[in-house]
């Protein structure tokens, strides 16, 4: 049943496609130009990601840029992913960066840690990257009763909230994922996360989005709102938020370098 409801309800462009097939992101830029809701949504994302970057010189690096246009939003960044697309700056892996010591002022993404199978590789190297001050600012998934019943009900990534570690085995850069990873390490495990990375201090977690993303459909199901009717939802979604800010189906997430 749960197959049949996914397939009636995905984006016929990706329909069937490999989720590891750099191609799958090249016809999810299509799909994310003509999902005007969509579109929306990563707007006003990369506006809190711009908005989190410290002012002065310095260059920022987004990891997993994929199918997105951050670059529109955030000077001097550094575009990457973990293979080749038209574009980019750098192919690269998120636990081996190719930058000098304090030589970043931020690092962003979007729905990216949670498919990093070896976190804390990724965060050792944050930690020796950025500047005194610097940022790591994301959107990612977040746990709550909500949030987990739409995960693994009608979501294609794992979500797995219990998981033991923070790793996990990946068949492939995009169908490897743990969508509950940051959850886990910002909320379930924060001691821990606070005694292994003590230069990286949690700044701010606010949970948003029950139900936007939903109503696009995202980059793999049908849009069931049209992106004219987006301001509109989110006002009434953001007054929603101040009575249940628990019901976030994301969180923006922001770290800062001490």
């Amino acid at each position: 049943m749960k197959y049949l409801l996914r397939r009636a309800l995905s984006e016929p462009l990706a329909r069937g496609l490999d989720l590891d097939d750099p191609k799958l992101t090249e016809i999810r830029k299509q799909i994310l130009r003509r999902k005007r809701f969509l579109r929306a949504i990563y707007v006003e994302w990369y506006q809190l990601l711009a908005g989190s970057i410290p002012a002065g010189p310095g260059s920022v690096l987004e990891l997993g840029s994929g199918s997105g246009f951050a670059h529109e939003y955030i000077p001097n960044l550094f575009t990457s992913e973990v293979f080749w697309l038209p574009g980019l700056s750098l192919v690269g892996d998120g636990c081996a960066l190719p930058f000098s010591k304090a030589s970043l002022k931020g690092i962003v993404m979007t729905d990216v840690l949670h498919h990093i199978p070896c976190a804390m590789d990724f965060f050792d190297e944050a930690a020796r990257c950025l500047k005194p001050g610097g940022v790591v600012a994301m959107v990612e998934p977040w746990v709550n009763t909500w949030s987990a019943f739409i995960y693994r009900n009608l979501h294609h990534e794992g979500f797995f909230p219990d998981a033991k570690t923070w790793e996990f085995e990946s068949q492939g850069p995009l169908s490897g994922a743990n969508g509950a990873l940051p959850w886990i390490l910002f909320e379930r495990d924060k001691h821990e996360f606070a005694r292994q990375f003590p230069s990286l201090q949690v700044e701010s977690i606010a949970p948003m989005m029950p139900f936007s993303y939903l109503l696009s459909g995202g980059l793999s199901m049908r849009s069931i709102a049209a992106g004219r009717v987006y301001p509109v939802w989110r006002k009434a979604e953001k007054w929603l938020g101040r009575i249940t800010p628990e019901m976030g189906m994301f969180a923006f997430i922001l770290l800062r370098r001490t």
